[in-house]
């Protein structure tokens, strides 16, 4: 709290202790006129921070290539945690300054349009009347004239309850026939939980990568002790409940004409070392909405102990067509058998030369970067056009640059050391071109193979935060639920509804016509399940 001073009786004064106390009373103005003036400054430098960090967000959000995904992430975390820090120390410093001019300045800085809240979300009505029961004025009666509504979005928590299922016996009174309906089957045989449950655990777990042992904690704050040994025999049940499921998923996905195929690895504990070994997850997206299809887009995971290229051979013995992808050794027994045609990924291609920008302001790399990001300019423009208007776009504008790139690469790489960074990068281009170039000819083709290492953010996303696999059994797990959060997704929808209303029809559905399930076939059905995701 603020303490006045007392001014002294001025007629008591001299002419010198009144013009000391004149001068003693401009210093003090004086002085808190500068500090706030200062916080003012200190505000301004503040929201000109904030909105740098916004736009600087903003620019990463949109780069689709860039060293590696999971650094961009990690840069995002950062800058985000930055904001919000910057951003609640904005409004604590404006609601505590006394300044009119600073609360001015910062309601200036947030002010943005109104919310509109979604309408599928329920309505609860308060009705709030005035104290009131009469005129206040003159005490005569008061009738409805209008009411001014407003809203407020609020978070309900999330609670549990228990469901009583409760099946009658009824006796035949002419001969004591007993009659009593089957007890429903239930996801896991004999267990406690409903699939609304199991959904979320799952989700949680592979979606929002929070491990058992952290959701039991949360579960005990909310009054329900769950034991993370039971959650991970639901975890279990579930995956093995699914399995057909996902057999029919990865049918889909091989039947592709093309496909994108990435892997990332995942450290496994491997079993009596109380160490971890390194595993690795293989992703497989189809997805050709960018020719404008309308077969719904899919991806499907597989793990492996290690990273021998017998694996995706395995994974890709029933695959023919085009396969995008890295330059992983391992995949060249598979194009080697003619079935499969190599795709390359201009991506691969542009990543050195940015860590050599970034590190050097090398020129060459300066040029790389601009040439290429001219032919991904035209890819933009005709994303979603048909494969024919695809193809007669790239032959016309992207061959010539195209060639000129290599042109370009070929008399550079006379100039360089042959053991530079540079060299490096232009030889893995030129060594690749057919394959990199191969795109230009067919309009079902990528540039790059962005949607395979899109597809990979999740796992390493929930790599960060559960540190390993129990085993090759839970890499498996992991795989099988990867790839059905992960087709949800790429359909628009919220996967923990989808996994509920799966969870709740297939220990009764046909195994032969599991397809029914698969995420684009109940979209259609449940106006919940085709929510899009956030």
């Amino acid at each position: 709290m603020t303490h006045r001073t007392e001014l002294p009786d001025l007629n008591t004064l001299n002419p010198e202790a009144l013009k000391a106390l004149i001068i003693a009373q401009h210093d003090q103005l004086l002085s808190k006129d500068e500090q706030l003036l200062l916080k003012d400054e200190q505000l301004t430098s503040r929201d000109e921070e904030i909105e740098r960090l916004k736009l600087l967000i903003a620019k990463l959000r949109r780069m689709e290539f860039g060293r590696k995904s999971e650094k961009i992430d990690w840069e995002i975390e950062q800058l985000e945690l930055k904001l919000d820090e910057l951003e609640a120390s904005r409004a604590q410093q404006a609601a505590a300054s006394p300044s009119p001019m600073a609360a001015s300045a910062v309601n200036r800085a947030t002010k943005r349009p109104r919310m509109s809240l979604p309408a599928h979300l329920p309505r609860e009505t308060h009705k709030i009347l005035p104290k009131q029961e009469a005129c206040p004025d003159c005490g005569g009666a008061l009738k409805p004239l209008g009411e001014d509504i407003s809203e407020i979005l609020e978070r309900v928590p999330e609670h549990f309850k228990v469901i009583r299922l409760v099946r009658p016996k009824l006796a035949c009174a002419g001969c004591d026939k007993i009659v009593q309906a089957e007890a429903p089957s239930r996801p896991i045989e004999r267990g406690i939980a409903g699939p609304g449950l199991l959904a979320h655990v799952l989700v949680s777990k592979y979606a929002d990568h929070l491990p058992l042992f952290r959701q039991a904690e949360i579960y005990a704050r909310e009054g329900m002790e769950l034991d993370r040994s039971t959650m991970a025999e639901w975890v279990g049940g579930c995956s093995r409940l699914l399995e057909p499921l996902v057999e029919a998923l990865r049918r889909h996905v091989m039947s592709a004409a093309k496909l994108h195929t990435d892997d990332t690895p995942v450290p496994v504990l491997a079993p009596g070392r109380g160490k971890t070994k390194t595993g690795r997850l293989w992703t497989y997206v189809r997805d050709d909405r960018p020719w404008g299809d309308v077969t719904p887009p899919a991806v499907w995971f597989a793990y492996s102990p290690d990273r021998k290229g017998e694996h995706p051979q395995a994974h890709l013995s029933e695959f023919r067509g085009t396969l995008q992808a890295d330059a992983y050794p391992g995949y060249v027994e598979i194009y080697r058998s003619g079935r499969v045609r190599e795709a390359g990924c201009m991506s691969h291609v542009r990543r050195p030369f940015f860590e050599l920008y970034e590190a050097h302001k090398s020129a060459v790399a300066k040029e790389a970067l601009e040439r290429i990001a001219a032919l991904y300019a035209i890819e933009e423009e005709i994303h979603g056009r048909s494969a024919e208007e695809r193809r007669a776009v790239r032959n016309e504008r992207s061959k010539p640059l195209l060639e000129s790139l290599k042109k370009w690469f070929e008399e550079t790489l006379v100039k360089l050391s042959k053991k530079s960074d540079t060299t490096r990068a232009i030889r893995y281009a030129l060594d690749r071109w057919d394959a990199l170039t191969r795109y230009s000819d067919d309009g079902h083709l990528e540039i790059d193979n962005n949607a395979a290492e899109r597809s990979l953010r999740a796992v390493v996303l929930g790599r960060k935060n559960y540190l390993f696999a129990g085993s090759d059994a839970g890499g498996e797990r992991a795989a099988a639920l990867y790839g059905l959060i992960g087709t949800a997704k790429l359909n628009g929808l919220n996967p923990e509804a989808y996994l509920r209303e799966v969870l709740s029809r297939i220990a009764d559905h046909p195994i032969n016509r599991i397809e029914e399930l698969l995420p684009w076939n109940l979209a259609a059905n449940s106006p919940e399940n085709s929510r899009h995701e956030a």
